[in-house]
């Protein structure tokens, strides 16, 4: 229970990796408030699966607006934020357009800044903050130009806020998972593109939500104390 008394905030909680974060936060002790977009059942079945006075909040992260609730039930102290919530994309540079542009960006990398920003004045001293990125931003491909971007810019948001949130003793750190089984990996990779990630990668597997689970929760704990500004890939060995 390393994390018992703490007050946790985890964008995109109900599925995928970002469910994984919830229960193992959870599980170490902590509060946790965690937003959906659109699947109220299964995130209520987490509410009821982790307790400890978890809370659901609805948030889209393609419109800002949503963001004052997200942090509305941690209005008395925040001790961790884990933007996690984003949008896979797969589109060629000669199909981009200004609005998807401005979409993905906005969820990828608007959002989580805005969301830091919201928590500055809510985090205690010595609180955490860990931004979720990708691989892809060393690793890319055609049609990535978006994802890549945004979560590269997001990798820079987290370099420039462990600086100013340093002499509070915020940790700020990113977590950037390889190959995931996850919805959103399926979604976007063919089956033969999954299978050549995993014969490249020096454990041999595809990795799990619980195993990108594992490395939030270090840095979301107390022997992460020392570690701020990097950068953690959590690939099984896919890039060495």
């Amino acid at each position: 229970m390393r994390l018992a008394g703490k007050t946790a905030v985890v964008t995109g909680g109900s599925r995928g990796i970002g469910r994984a974060i919830v229960r193992r936060l959870a599980a170490e002790g902590a509060r946790v408030v965690f937003t959906y977009r659109d699947d109220r059942v299964s995130a209520d079945a987490l509410v009821a699966e982790v307790g400890g006075g978890a809370v659901a909040v609805r948030c889209d992260q393609a419109d800002p607006g949503t963001l004052p609730a997200v942090f509305e039930p941690v209005a008395d102290g925040l001790d961790i934020l884990v933007n996690n919530a984003a949008v896979a994309d797969h589109t060629l540079i000669s199909e981009v357009t200004p609005e998807h542009f401005d979409r993905v960006l906005t969820i990828n990398t608007k959002f989580p800044l805005l969301a830091i920003r919201a928590a500055g004045p809510l985090l205690r001293d010595g609180g955490r903050i860990v931004n979720l990125s990708t691989l892809n931003t060393v690793v890319a491909g055609p049609g990535m130009v978006l994802y890549c971007a945004s979560k590269a810019a997001l990798e820079q948001v987290t370099a420039v806020a462990s600086k100013e949130f340093g002499p509070r003793g915020i940790t700020v750190n990113t977590v950037s998972p390889g190959a995931t089984d996850t919805d959103m990996l399926r979604g976007v990779n063919t089956a033969e593109g999954i299978e050549a990630s995993v014969a490249f990668t020096a454990l041999g597997r595809l990795g799990q939500p619980d195993d990108v689970a594992a490395v939030v929760a270090f840095l979301a704990g107390p022997d992460a104390g020392w570690v701020t500004g990097q950068n953690i890939r959590a690939t099984g060995g896919l890039l060495l």
